[in-house]
């Protein structure tokens, strides 16, 4: 018994220390309510949401891509949300996010069984569709883009909200 809690204990110690070194923030669970902290905490922010899934063949592609971007735009903000239709693991979900290059933006994960509700709270009109980018600028005005983002239509938007500053 010992033995089990000091390798729990050194496991938190562990993970507690890759935190303090600027480790990869955690995959955060996306559920009711989510939605509003997002906008309320990129409030004033140019921000891109890309939502994706790990089944999206498209999303394949289009990863790596935002994962350029975000290396390249650092005054935008960018956060993904794997929004699959059909539940996956969590592990699965960030070693995407790794190999795209996106570990380091603040990425989510739908985290209810009622996926429907948690699209009516982002978009009442979504019907589950991925990728799918949503571009809020400064001033909260919301374009939303449905299918893979073009890229020169990204560095567009960014170019005009880092202009505006």
């Amino acid at each position: 018994m010992k033995r089990g809690f000091a390798a729990i204990l050194g496991l938190g110690i562990l993970i507690a220390s890759a935190a303090t070194l600027g480790a990869a923030p955690a995959l955060k669970p996306f559920e009711r309510g989510t939605w509003q902290g997002v906008l309320r905490g990129h409030a004033g922010r140019p921000t891109l949401v890309h939502f994706w899934g790990v089944t999206c063949g498209p999303c394949k592609v289009e990863l790596p891509l935002l994962g350029q971007f975000a290396k390249d735009h650092p005054g935008i903000d960018v956060v993904t949300i794997s929004a699959d239709l059909v539940p996956n693991l969590p592990a699965a979900t960030q070693s995407m996010l790794d190999k795209a290059g996106l570990s380091s933006t603040e990425n989510f994960i739908f985290n209810d069984g009622f996926v429907e509700r948690l699209r009516f709270e982002i978009d009442p009109a979504w019907q589950g569709d991925i990728p799918r980018t949503m571009l809020i600028s400064r001033d909260g005005t919301i374009t939303t883009i449905e299918g893979s983002a073009e890229m020169a239509d990204l560095e567009k938007w960014s170019g005009q909200q880092l202009a505006t500053h």
